[in-house]
């Protein structure tokens, strides 16, 4: 049987929505999907179920209940060829999940879209940006789960983000952005914002944010952005102890936006930040500018999702 590849994009989270649910959905969110970088994932056939590469652990975990749940024997070997850097905000987790549970459908004809791959890899349980990203790319906006809901939350809206606009990815050494139990307890201890705070996400969203994307206006779009950033802050205070998660953080946003960029924030828990550029040129000036020692990269967005194909196709490039 010929090996399976899927190769799988890192995405922004740009923001929740509510974190109250008083309508009878929580969350909700806006996030975009970048070219780079990307989980590079193989899976072959093999007498037991083995990994080798980056991130073993996390892929023979998800292997192990995407087999499970299937009532499935393992029998496949998996090599992670690229994976994206672990809990920084760029959605590592849930595409490395996702790309192992496509791999293993497959190599194993079985079937299931990225919600059902989602669910059953135990992703999407707050956040649907991840699972969409896999799924369409582009920038997307996702509708919160209902109490009673086990599959991800519904997709709402996907635009294509222009080609010419550029991100500028910048890693600040703080630490790491909560995931696994960690993060479980921090939503479990956050107390319920005010409601005008929803409101006010959802306002900068519907009139702002979405608006300026189809009429491909990067100056209010970037502004809508900036501004939904500080009130998901705002949300997360009490967990953040400020709007951004360290210092750092918030030093390097403030750059970002003082060297030109169109809108900047924090990524999911970071602490990965993220400036918007008009153009790669811009986006390549401004990271020069910024200190050396400061991690950073340059990317455009990816307006498709995941790719899988079966034989010995040449590894894409990162």
């Amino acid at each position: 049987m010929s090996p399976v590849f899927v190769e799988a994009p890192s995405r922004l989270h740009l923001g929740l929505i509510d974190l109250r649910g008083d309508l009878g959905r929580r969350f909700g969110g806006i996030g975009a999907t970048l070219e780079s970088p990307t989980v590079l994932l193989e899976a072959r056939e093999s007498p037991g179920l083995s990994v080798e590469g980056e991130a073993q652990e996390a892929v023979l975990r998800h292997a192990r209940d995407f087999l499970a749940r299937r009532g499935i024997s393992p029998g496949v070997h998996l090599t992670v060829h690229r994976s994206i850097p672990a809990h920084v905000g760029l959605g590592s987790g849930t595409q490395l999940a996702l790309a192992t549970a496509r791999a293993l459908a497959l190599l194993l004809d079985l079937d299931g879209d990225s919600p059902e791959l989602a669910f059953r890899t135990g992703r999407g349980q707050r956040s649907a940006i991840g699972t969409w990203a896999f799924d369409r790319g582009g920038f997307l906006l996702e509708g919160g789960r209902r109490k009673d809901q086990e599959t991800p939350a519904p997709l709402l809206f996907r635009h294509v983000m222009p080609p010419e606009w550029t991100c500028l990815v910048a890693i600040p050494e703080a630490p790491r952005g909560l995931s696994g139990a960690a993060e479980e307890e921090a939503f479990r201890s956050l107390a319920s914002p005010p409601p005008e705070l929803a409101r006010e996400i959802s306002h900068w969203i519907l009139m702002g944010i979405l608006p300026a994307l189809q009429e491909g206006d990067l100056v209010a779009f970037g502004r809508g952005i900036t501004e939904v950033q500080r009130l998901v802050g705002e949300a997360f205070l009490p967990v953040q102890g400020d709007v951004f998660a360290h210092p750092r953080v918030a030093s390097v946003v403030q750059r970002l936006l003082g060297l030109g960029a169109a809108g900047a924030g924090q990524s999911s828990w970071g602490p990965a930040v993220f400036g918007l550029f008009p153009t790669r040129e811009e986006a390549e000036r401004a990271a020069s500018a910024l200190p050396k020692d400061l991690p950073r990269f340059v990317t455009g967005f990816r307006n498709s999702g995941a790719r899988a194909w079966k034989g010995a196709s040449p590894l894409p490039s990162a």
